[in-house]
């Protein structure tokens, strides 16, 4: 059987009470790339929850854009907020897949506690540590393919790269008081994308205690290329461990079947950079037969000024990994 795992970041996918003509061109550029992906499973980032009459939150605005797509039919799961257990306002991510979804579950802070973190430009002074959680839960799914094992298919989206704020040290929303206060916003976002990668990887040793040969493929938006150090953590390779005794356990980024040349999922300032992939265990990896990178329309995220009205692709390019099983 041919399995083709897609992730897509669809860059803030929205319906705007104001003016509805910007999802319907949004949607008339992105249906039929998603169409073109011809995926059976599909992961997605930066999908917004819409607020309906009863003043619950749905994903209107995706169930907009697969309308009359086969994707319309898969089966679906998606992030949902701890406490009223609905969809969240802004980047939630979302599986959906031909084949049955046996199980899921989301996690933040479960695998890796939130580091305390005391701030040191902080303006009044910050006088204790607090706890830095990251914003977004891993989604994990365990999809049956009609095999001896089942898929085991993770979803996440890391912390941006851009700086978090400090109290009292930005003006309006992008300006900074100090380089200080920008360095130590930008160190604080690193920790949360750092963390969010420690607990990825602690899941799929938890995955891997039952099983060294579990079919697992991690999908998503990274904020971070293949030598960073959040991709470097939860590939795990032999060659940073100094362990062979691990090396069923390593994730394998499917990318790497292309050439350099076409490596890159998003550009800013000229410059393309591989931030979303799609990493594979070595047990899937054994039946992967090509990758691809759709990022012959992207655009340059630093000259895109004027928003969706004139930018209606998304910044980040989807990205295709299949296996014959």
């Amino acid at each position: 059987m041919k399995l083709r795992i897609a992730s897509f970041n669809l860059e803030n996918l929205d319906e705007s009470a104001r003016d509805r003509t910007v999802l319907d061109r949004r949607i008339e550029v992105l249906q039929p790339l998603l169409l073109k992906l011809d995926a059976d499973i599909l992961c997605l980032q930066e999908v917004h929850g819409q607020t309906g009459a009863d003043n619950r939150r749905s994903l209107k605005a995706l169930d907009l854009l697969l309308l009359g797509t086969k994707y319309e039919s898969y089966h679906r799961v998606y992030t949902q907020t701890e406490r009223s257990k609905q969809v969240y306002g802004l980047r939630n991510l979302v599986i959906l897949s031909a084949y049955p979804i046996t199980a899921f579950a989301q996690y933040r802070n479960d695998f890796a506690s939130a580091p305390h973190y005391q701030y040191i430009t902080a303006e009044p002074a910050d006088q204790t540590a607090s706890s830095v959680r990251w914003e977004r839960p891993i989604l994990h799914a365990q999809i049956d393919l009609g095999l001896d094992r089942p898929l085991h298919l993770l979803n996440l989206h890391l912390k941006s790269r851009l700086p978090t704020p400090v109290e009292g040290q930005t003006i309006g929303r992008s300006k900074w008081r100090s380089a200080s206060g920008w360095a130590e916003g930008y160190f604080v976002s690193s920790m949360k994308r750092v963390g969010q990668a420690l607990e990825v990887r602690r899941f799929i040793d938890h995955i891997f205690d039952q099983d060294e040969q579990s079919l697992l493929a991690v999908c998503g938006d990274f904020n971070a290329d293949v030598e960073d150090v959040p991709v470097m953590a939860i590939c795990g390779d032999v060659a940073e461990t100094r362990n062979s005794d691990l090396i069923s356990r390593v994730m394998v980024p499917t990318e790497r079947s292309l050439p350099p040349s076409q490596r890159f999922s998003f550009i800013y300032q000229g410059k393309g950079r591989m931030l979303d992939h799609i990493l594979s265990s070595r047990a899937l990896w054994r039946y992967h037969q090509h990758s691809e990178v759709h990022n012959e329309l992207l655009q340059d995220e630093s000259l895109k000024i004027g928003g969706d009205k004139l930018f209606p692709d998304s910044d980040h390019a989807p990205l295709i990994a299949e296996f014959l099983l």
